[in-house]
């Protein structure tokens, strides 16, 4: 899947693009299916809620799931990316956040190339999310929140939230979250949350600032999350555990449009187990000839 001039223009604008629908409900299902597996594993990549055992995020099941290993190689979530970058890339994070009903906490305003730069030392914001909803997003589900254009301003200040959720995230003051928030619109648009069926896909810039409320609703809300990174910007250091932030930098080879609905072959990795090396991180800067390709 390719973007048009005339959505290349409206990404730069706004920061981010919205797809309903984007995948059939036969696709999505094929992704739904497999969660209820995934989350109930006692592992140390299914981070769970304060207080709470609903999972947050399940990160790296691409490296050990099929339908996810197939999502991760799927054109119309990597095609884009590469459009807007001109690049190859590789998957920097893959999660599964789950927002579930009644139990999924907030996500502070943020933005992620604020935490991939401070923790994983990723050199410059040329790297995006692209995310499919699993669910029905709603307005009372706790939906994604952006604020538009706000990547323009490029990096800003934030604050290390380590309390707050069970979640450590790179946070942004709430008095600049207002100046930005004026300047987009305010209340004309100065905040917009894309809604819609299960299978629709969004697309955002890895500056744009971002939030979700709590999910106080009766509905889960569950979204796959691609973190897409060019080649050239892989990151510079393992802080984090590798299934958190990624250490293979190789090119991402996509698979056929119809992968979701036809077993192809793939490789998991993953799939007798986390490597005891997922665990090992370490504060210094690493050498890119180092790295395993």
């Amino acid at each position: 899947m390719r973007l048009t001039p005339e959505q290349i223009v409206q990404f730069e604008r706004d920061g981010y693009l919205f797809f309903p629908g984007l995948f059939s409900p036969e696709e999505t299902r094929r992704l739904t299916d497999a969660v209820p597996d995934l989350y109930a594993r006692r592992e140390a990549y299914n981070v769970r809620e304060k207080g709470s055992d609903a999972v947050r995020t399940n990160f790296a099941a691409h490296l050990y799931s099929e339908p996810f290993a197939r999502l991760a190689r799927h054109p119309r979530m990597v095609q884009p990316v590469e459009d807007l970058f001109g690049e190859k890339l590789y998957m920097h994070q893959f999660k599964i956040n789950g927002k579930m009903a009644f139990e999924g906490d907030v996500w502070q305003w943020h933005q992620d190339y604020g935490t991939w730069r401070n923790d994983d030392l990723m050199p410059t914001e040329r790297a995006m999310n692209v995310a499919i909803f699993l669910d029905d997003v709603n307005p009372f589900n706790g939906p994604l929140m952006f604020i538009p254009g706000s990547h323009r301003k490029g990096v800003v200040d934030a604050k290390h939230d380590l309390t707050t959720t069970s979640y450590p995230l790179w946070t942004v003051d709430h008095a600049l979250i207002a100046q930005l928030v004026e300047r987009a619109g305010g209340k004309q648009g100065g905040i917009v949350s894309p809604q819609g069926p299960a299978g629709s896909m969004i697309l955002f810039h890895s500056c744009l600032v971002h939030a979700s409320s709590s999910n106080l609703s009766p509905w889960n809300r569950v979204s796959v999350y691609l973190s897409l990174c060019a080649v050239s910007n892989h990151i510079r250091r393992f802080k984090r555990p590798e299934y958190i932030a990624h250490r293979v930098f190789d090119p991402i080879e996509c698979l056929p449009d119809d992968c979701l609905l036809k077993d192809y072959p793939v490789e998991l990795p993953w799939k007798n187990g986390m490597p005891g090396s997922a665990l090992v991180t370490s504060l210094e800067p690493i050498d890119r000839h180092e790295v395993a390709a």
